[in-house]
């Protein structure tokens, strides 16, 4: 058989977009392909779960198009398919001079996005948050909480009701493109299509290059790691918190997440990764570290951001310092209350001038869409970014 539509990936934007697409064209024959046993396998089941209100972004760019109206369609596609979440709100909290002067412009921006936020003084933030420490926040209640592997499952049997297969544990290992079709060599076997939509996070750049694309980019693993709080620590927020986040960075800093377990993690923090799909600080990949040496942006990247690459790294090595962040504004937390949690990889596109690529990242050629850096919020962004991609392969491909 020749496939109409094949996809390679099955974390949220992938699934997101074989649903869609199949909804809009319930015609079409359309494949999924995963390589793991199971969806959201990576960066979608590794986050900390939040539905972002897309405070943080540049008025006007796709990231806050994608988030203000991924917050709705996430919200909306949870109550129509019965998954549990929760609007709890965040707070961001300044707890200097400098981050004050920060959180001032970062209001001013969330109100250029029409998110609308609340002011809070050091006394009404210290009424709504008894544990939390700080010169003033401001209040987002668009915010929530959900489990977005329940999410990318849900949607993976829509696909699958509609007459969408699915193949798992099937790596693309190399792609051909001719006139008429492509052809897809996999660890099971070869399939045909006619059109291709690739969303393989990690390895979005190297599937690029099995067509012979040289991209002007490259993926470089970010390791974000999380601790939990023991359960008597579980009420200690009643809002997700989060700390200013430095405006250089495309990481949000470290911050309490009240999860939709009822559990409290801490995190995550942004350390350079030896492996695209390195989850412990044990892993390491020589292929990946060759790679990332023989890229110029690579180094460039790490002599722009050497102080801060450090920090983070100290601080991985060292609890006290993870610590240290989290106290600032939560000066209850103590350093046993910090217990193991797993480890989320974010793919970062970088250029080769050694600037991180902060917006979505799209490349075609005749026949093929490569999804090169959807960065967060992407899982909140999932259904208008599967949307996109559908409305610019149409536009592409005809």
């Amino acid at each position: 058989m020749t496939y109409d539509y094949l996809i390679v990936g099955g974390g949220i934007v992938g699934i997101s977009t074989a649903w869609q697409l199949l909804q809009r064209y319930p015609n079409l024959k359309i494949l999924l392909l995963e390589k793991e046993s199971h969806f959201a396998g990576h960066q979608t089941g590794h986050n900390s779960g939040v539905i972002h209100a897309g405070v943080y972004y540049q008025p006007g760019s796709l990231k806050a198009d994608f988030c203000r109206r991924g917050n709705e369609a996430t919200i909306k596609f949870c109550l129509e398919h019965d998954i549990p979440y929760e609007q709890c709100g965040k707070l961001l909290v300044a707890t200097d001079k400098a981050e004050y002067s920060l959180m001032e412009k970062l209001f001013e921006r969330a109100g250029q996005n029409r998110i609308t936020a609340e002011w809070l003084n050091r006394e009404q933030l210290k009424e709504r948050e008894p544990n939390i420490s700080g010169l003033g926040a401001f209040f987002v209640g668009r915010t929530g909480i959900v489990d977005y592997r329940k999410v990318t499952d849900t949607m993976a049997g829509l696909f699958k009701a509609r007459g969408g297969r699915v193949r798992l544990d099937c790596e693309v290992l190399g792609l051909v493109e001719k006139d008429s079709e492509i052809h897809v060599r996999t660890s099971i076997e070869e399939f045909k299509t006619r059109y291709l939509i690739a969303c393989s996070g990690l390895m979005a750049d190297r599937l690029v290059k099995m067509l012979g694309v040289q991209p002007d980019f490259q993926i470089i693993p970010f390791r974000g790691e999380y601790f939990r709080l023991p359960p008597d620590k579980s009420n200690i927020i009643n809002h997700l918190i989060y700390p200013i986040p430095d405006p250089e960075m495309p990481f949000l800093g470290v911050h309490l997440t009240r999860m939709i377990d009822g559990t409290v993690t801490v995190g995550p923090n942004a350390v350079l990764g030896f492996k695209r799909e390195g989850y412990k600080k044990t892993d390491v990949s020589f292929r990946d570290l060759k790679e990332m040496a023989a890229f110029s942006g690579f180094w460039k990247v790490m002599q722009h951001n050497l102080k801060a690459g450090f920090f983070e790294f100290k601080n991985s090595i060292f609890k006290r310092g993870y610590l240290e962040r989290v106290r600032k504004y939560c000066p209850q937390v103590k350093l046993s209350d910090l217990t193991p949690y797993p480890a989320g990889v974010r793919a970062q596109a970088v250029a080769k001038d050694g600037t991180l690529i902060h917006d979505f990242l799209f490349v075609n050629t005749k026949r093929t869409f490569h999804v090169c850096n959807a960065p967060s919020p992407a899982a909140t962004s999932a259904i208008p970014i599967g949307a996109h991609i559908i409305d610019r392969v149409g536009e592409i491909f005809g």
